[in-house]
């Protein structure tokens, strides 16, 4: 067992002794259909802590003939699929996480240097019956190894794309990273698979990519291993029994992240979570932000205040609740990149700022975790409008409470103000407007835009958590040009209220209007206990 050569079991095993361990095993049944076929080049992109790290360490554990492992797999999913036992302990492994080189290196040649030189290390000590033609040469003591053993290597590299997110601007240093891979693993029979992960896609340049041999699975595209990578609804409902936490807070903190797969037989939409989220939420019994407190909101806020037309306005819309439509197609795969604000936004789906939704071409913030990530981000921004309607959102839920008409209007009226980079002309942006003005209340409750609720739809409805049904359910009608009293009534007639069925307790209606001649809003509440 070398250090990086049939490296062993105890990262695995580690995992295993965990609090909370969640079966993703069945990924190995995926990569065993892969190995030795055209398909052997598997790349996976997930933002940070989604899992990538120990799906490696699984592989590696699974793969390594150095050890028998089954001891470790034999009460897990793989255990029964048919291709377990044919490929368990079969294969030398190299496994390597390029951060680790990276942050011992002065400069990229450095780390392709240490890199290689490690390697053939690892190489002489385990095989010290080789005779190697060029110990200078990996691609050639990799060929006199398989030439001897017969056996060939399942290469699993960690953070593969470190050195595009660390040597940004050095396009050079860039492309002569991505060189070295293919001359390593392209077309080499001494691969029999080469498994990738990191945040970013494979990075592209002139017309081609380097590594148009991998088949990718990201956050735009997951393809089958969508359920593997994060944790699914139905594993987060479990864990929360276990621990006796609330599965609907759980919902609206970290889920969000909507990986649609593409099947013959149709598509299907995974639901995924944060496992570092749930994790920390689960032990701690506490909700609260977690993943991203492996890094700070100047992340997101680099990106966000970029000068990009129609950025910012889409970044509001969001925040607002609001999906807005994207083109993923003309995203470099790189940091420094943007032709257009879709490059960005395309860029914080990868990062895991949003959430991409293939079927209807749309992003969105995927949960409230992420959400507050935006909120800190803009209030150390020139953003003061959106911040100072974040901030008061707060008193105007409490003015809503109250049924004080006049103080909602006047606090709506102050967010449309504050908003002014929306074009304020239709009803939809008098929606975004709202959603902002009363963000506070996601605090206690599911907002949900234009809820289907007897003979039509009610603008904005508030239904409360069931740990806040203290709290009084809301129906919002808006209205452009018209009347909030009107507003009401349309409530009334169309059986609105119908959509709460399962509600019991206070509602208020709430009618409001935007007087396109005054450029005032009027507001109207009416209480109603069902």
């Amino acid at each position: 067992m070398g250090s990086y050569l049939n490296p062993g079991n105890f990262s695995f095993r580690g995992s295993l002794r965990s609090k909370i361990y969640v079966d993703k095993s069945e990924l190995i049944a995926r990569t065993n259909e892969a190995l030795c076929t055209e398909q052997k080049y598997i790349c996976v992109s997930r933002p940070r802590r989604f899992g990538k790290s120990m799906a490696a360490n699984m592989l590696a554990a699974y793969y390594d003939r150095s050890e028998n492992t089954k001891e470790l797999f034999q009460n897990l999913a793989i255990s029964k699929a048919n291709s377990y036992k044919e490929n368990l302990n079969q294969y030398d492994v190299i496994k390597i996480n390029m951060q680790e080189f990276l942050s011992m290196s002065e400069t990229m040649e450095d780390m392709l240097e240490m890199l290689k030189n490690y390697l053939v290390s690892d190489f002489e000590e385990t095989y010290p019956e080789v005779r190697f033609r060029d110990k200078k040469n990996l691609i050639q003591v990799m060929k006199d190894v398989f030439s001897h053993t017969k056996c060939p290597f399942v290469i699993l590299i960690d953070e593969w794309d470190c050195l595009f997110r660390e040597y940004k601007q050095d396009k050079d240093a860039q492309k002569k990273y991505l060189d070295f891979l293919r001359v390593w693993l392209k077309d080499k029979d001494y691969v029999a698979m080469a498994y990738m992960t990191g945040i970013l896609p494979i990075k592209k340049y002139g017309s081609h990519s380097a590594l148009n041999m991998f088949t990718e699975y990201s956050m735009t595209d997951p393809g089958e291993l969508a359920e593997y990578f994060g944790f699914t609804e139905r594993e987060v409902f479990g864990i929360c029994e276990k621990y006796g936490m609330n599965f609907e807070e759980a919902k609206v903190w970290y889920d969000g992240y909507k990986l649609v797969v593409h099947r013959k037989e149709g598509e299907e939409c995974y639901s995924m979570y944060s496992p570092k989220s749930v994790v920390e939420a689960m032990l701690r019994h506490k909700f609260g932000t977690y993943w991203n407190q492996t890094e700070t909101y100047e992340a997101l806020k680099i990106y966000i205040q970029m000068d990009m037309d129609g950025l910012k306005d889409s970044v509001i819309r969001m925040l607002s609740g609001e999906s807005v439509s994207i083109n993923i197609g003309t995203f470099s795969n790189d940091m420094t990149t943007f032709a257009t604000k879709d490059d960005v936004l395309t860029l914080l789906v990868h990062l895991g700022y949003l959430t991409y939704n293939s079927i209807e071409g749309t992003v969105s913030i995927p949960n409230k975790e992420v959400s507050q990530e935006y909120v800190n981000a803009i209030s150390t921004m020139n953003w003061y409008g959106v911040a100072d309607s974040l901030e008061s959102s707060r008193k105007l839920l409490e003015a809503l409470w109250a049924m004080d008409a006049d103080a909602v209007a006047a606090g709506i009226e102050r967010a449309h103000e504050e908003m002014s980079i929306l074009r304020y002309n239709d009803e939809n942006a008098l929606s975004c407007t709202i959603h902002l003005a009363f963000y506070f209340a996601r605090e206690y409750y599911t907002m949900v835009r234009e809820l289907p609720a007897g003979k039509g739809f009610a603008d904005v409805c508030l239904i409360p958590r069931k740990q806040h049904l203290d709290k009084p359910a809301i129906m919002i009608e808006l209205k452009w040009d018209k009347s909030a009293a009107g507003a009401i009534e349309q409530i009334k007639e169309k059986r609105y209220g119908n959509a709460l069925k399962d509600y019991q307790g206070n509602l208020l209606l709430v009618g409001i209007n935007y007087n396109k001649t005054t450029k005032m809003h009027e507001c109207v509440i009416e209480a109603v206990c069902k």
